[in-house]
């Protein structure tokens, strides 16, 4: 298989082969002395910043990641002030960006907006999230923490916690872990907000062996890795049905007890409380670690798409 990414967009994590993520996995991993020694692998060259939505870890991590490859970043993190404001299509902003800069990296809140850009843009485009489709970056670097952490990712067991109807980057890390062998999910959420069917048949279809539990203190005990993610107040018609169900899905000391001491509890961020503080200072807690990955991860990226290594 040809694993030459130069030129290459990042829009779906679909697109990817098991061979391929493991080869962006082993860059990443190549990357990480570079992020304190700094590099010039990028040098002159000038990331597109383009976020049209707000974002603190994918946006952040992206200008870390190209600034640490010794490139340069130019950019907004506020679409008003930008044409958009007055009309300006994407199509338009995008063709423009073009000539500004060799390599983009997008938010939109407009889910399929990553594949228009790259259908206009004769540079590479990497989506860091358009609307509630795809978000390939933040399931590369949730692999790579997994791989990091557990040094393996084939046969292990890993739960899904919290909203999974909704969230985007769960859905995108499912597909991901299809593409290994011997994994068993535990799908934990109440039924207003479990995994939805497309998603668990294909799983299934690619032999990955389904739990769905509603609870996680029974659950929990057997995991490799826990994924948590907020349960949205914004989906719930009214206050006591959101409060009721959310108390249910949270983790403390308490939840943690009854896991494996080698467990690792991971979250996208942003958390609200269904990850209590108190739980930071356990050693299986590695989501703020997980966040860190985005530098590397992104930096193997960039590197890869620019054709500065292969």
């Amino acid at each position: 298989m040809n694993l030459n990414f130069k030129g290459r967009d990042i829009i779906n994590i679909e697109e990817l082969s098991r061979k391929e993520l493991d080869h962006i996995l082993s860059v990443s991993d190549k990357m990480l002395p570079l992020i304190n020694k700094g590099s010039t692998l990028c040098k002159g060259k000038v990331l597109a910043s383009l976020f049209f939505e707000p974002s603190t870890r994918t946006r952040l991590s992206f200008e870390s990641a190209m600034s640490r490859l010794g490139g340069s970043v130019i950019g907004f993190a506020d679409p008003t002030v930008t044409s958009e404001k007055k009309g300006e299509v994407l199509a338009d902003t995008i063709r423009t960006v073009d000539g500004y800069a060799d390599i983009i990296a997008m938010r939109h809140p407009q889910e399929g907006s990553a594949k228009v850009a790259a259908d206009y843009a004769k540079i590479p485009v990497i989506n860091g999230g358009d609307g509630g489709h795809h978000h390939p970056t933040q399931t590369i670097l949730d692999i790579f923490t997994i791989k990091k952490e557990k040094g393996e990712i084939d046969g292990l067991n890993i739960g899904f916690c919290g909203d999974l109807k909704y969230g985007r980057t769960v859905h995108s890390l499912a597909y991901a872990l299809a593409k290994y062998k011997d994994i068993e999910v535990t799908c934990i959420a109440p039924k207003a907000l479990e995994m939805p069917r497309y998603v668990v048949h294909h799983m299934e279809k690619k032999g990955i062996h389904i739990i769905e539990k509603d609870g996680i203190e029974k659950s929990i005990k057997g995991l490799d890795v826990l994924y948590a993610t907020r349960i949205q107040k914004e989906r719930f018609g009214s206050e006591k049905e959101y409060t009721d169900i959310k108390g249910s899905y949270y983790i403390d000391k308490n939840i943690m007890s009854k896991a494996k001491n080698d467990m690792i509890l991971m979250h996208p961020l942003p958390r609200v409380d269904e990850i209590r503080y108190d739980v930071d200072g356990d050693k299986r807690a590695v989501y703020f670690k997980q966040a860190h990955y985005g530098i590397p991860t992104r930096m193997a990226l960039i590197a890869l798409l620019l054709g500065a290594v292969k």
